[in-house]
């Protein structure tokens, strides 16, 4: 009942995730809104922001949701804040990010070879597709074999991982130095808004009764 009248194609779907209905400008904006609304106070708010935020640097692709969780519950965040700043990371900004924390963390480790952004893809798609074999062969006849794991760990994910630490942290404490008072002076304005609307509310209903006591 539920059902697609005419149900999508795998192209449309991937596309879907690529460009999300509206746009992505759109969805950030629907993000930032329900953040500005959350009740609690700003900076708890923005604690879970920057643990959202740091996360999307890691590689731990599928787990975002709970790595992050888990850190706003450790700094004393908002879990739903940090939930939702986990959009950071989209298909506009995920090839800027792993390009620059593959590269910076083959420096740190002291290698000089280049991983080309392409190849950082295609072996995350390698590993992701290999692992869910696996899964299957738990259950199955088939063979488990790991034959991408190995190179994908020493050449991407550990260069990943390492290299995202930095920018993950310097765009965590970034994404709380903004959004705290900007959070902050927003939850104010709506404080007053609130306030000023009850109080009007409170003269008409004095005026009506004052009305209806005067009337003979």
């Amino acid at each position: 009942m539920f059902k697609r009248r005419d149900p999508r194609t795998i192209l449309a779907r991937t596309g879907r995730l690529l460009w999300p209905r509206g746009g992505w400008f759109r969805a950030l904006t629907y993000v930032a809104h329900r953040v500005r609304r959350l009740p609690d106070p700003a900076y708890k708010i923005s604690r879970g922001i920057a643990a959202g935020v740091f996360t999307c640097f890691t590689p731990f692709f599928g787990l975002h949701f709970l790595i992050s969780a888990g850190l706003a519950w450790i700094m004393g965040g908002n879990v739903l804040a940090a939930l939702l700043a986990t959009f950071f990371g989209n298909p506009l900004t995920f090839p800027i990010i792993a390009g620059l924390s593959v590269e910076l963390g083959n420096r740190m480790l002291g290698r000089e070879t280049y991983v080309p952004l392409w190849q950082v893809f295609d072996a995350f798609s390698r590993v992701s597709i290999e692992l869910w074999l696996n899964l299957k062969a738990v259950f199955t006849s088939r063979t488990v074999q790991w034959i991408h794991m190995e190179s994908f760990l020493d050449n991407v994910f550990l260069p990943y991982l390492v290299g995202g630490l930095i920018p993950g942290i310097i765009a965590g404490i970034a994404a709380y130095m903004i959004s705290r008072p900007v959070i902050g002076a927003y939850q104010k304005t709506r404080t007053a808004r609130l306030k000023a609307r009850v109080a009007r509310r409170r003269e008409q209903i004095e005026e009506r009764m004052a009305e209806k006591g005067g009337d003979p």
